[in-house]
């Protein structure tokens, strides 16, 4: 085991602690600042393509990438990556309010803006969903303002042209997708949908 991975227990579930190399660069916060939570999907084939990813620096002032808090694999195996008295990058326009869970899960890998392979068929596990609600109470219990969940996509609704045929529109950001059990979800855990306007 790398040196700078440990484990944690949360009740019910252990938490891998592996932090990205640029963490510590993110900006801090108060935990009395997130009352949100934001499901995604990794859109990634496993958890291993999703850390390549994470790692990668693509804002070169600050040196920090894209990521959620947290990664619960297939397996239900949890990882925390960013400390969530740190902002991540992983939803446009919310993240100082909140904390990404990605859900590794393939979505429209690897062909994410065509047009062609919209689809997101993959069923979430059951041992990865039994994971989700015991972190998500986990949280209720430690972030003394959360109160709200929502999805990538409740939140970032932007079409963007396809990859391959610019005339045609898709939604830049699908998940966590149309088998994600929004309805079992929401009755596990003591949080609300978040209220959309527009």
């Amino acid at each position: 085991m790398n040196a700078s991975i440990a484990a944690v227990s949360s009740p019910g579930r252990d938490v891998r602690i592996h932090p990205l190399p640029y963490e510590r660069l993110l900006d801090a916060r108060p935990l009395f600042q997130v009352d949100l939570v934001v499901i995604h999907c990794t859109e990634l084939p496993d958890l291993a393509t999703a850390r390549e990813y994470g790692e990668r620096v693509l804002y070169p002032a600050s040196g920090t990438g894209n990521s959620g808090h947290w990664y619960v694999d297939r397996d239900g195996g949890i990882e925390r990556w960013v400390d969530p008295a740190r902002i991540a990058h992983h939803v446009r326009g919310f993240n100082p309010r909140s904390v990404g869970i990605e859900l590794v899960n393939s979505g429209r890998f690897p062909h994410w803006l065509d047009s062609r392979h919209q689809a997101m068929d993959e069923p979430y596990p059951e041992e990865q969903l039994e994971a989700l609600a015991v972190l998500l109470r986990t949280l209720c219990a430690e972030l003394p303002a959360l109160r709200w969940i929502a999805g990538h996509d409740d939140l970032d609704t932007d079409q963007v042209p396809a990859s391959n045929d610019a005339s045609v529109l898709v939604h830049r950001k699908r998940d966590p997708g149309p088998m994600f059990p929004w309805p079992r979800v929401l009755e596990a855990v003591p949080l609300q949908r978040l209220p959309l306007t527009g």
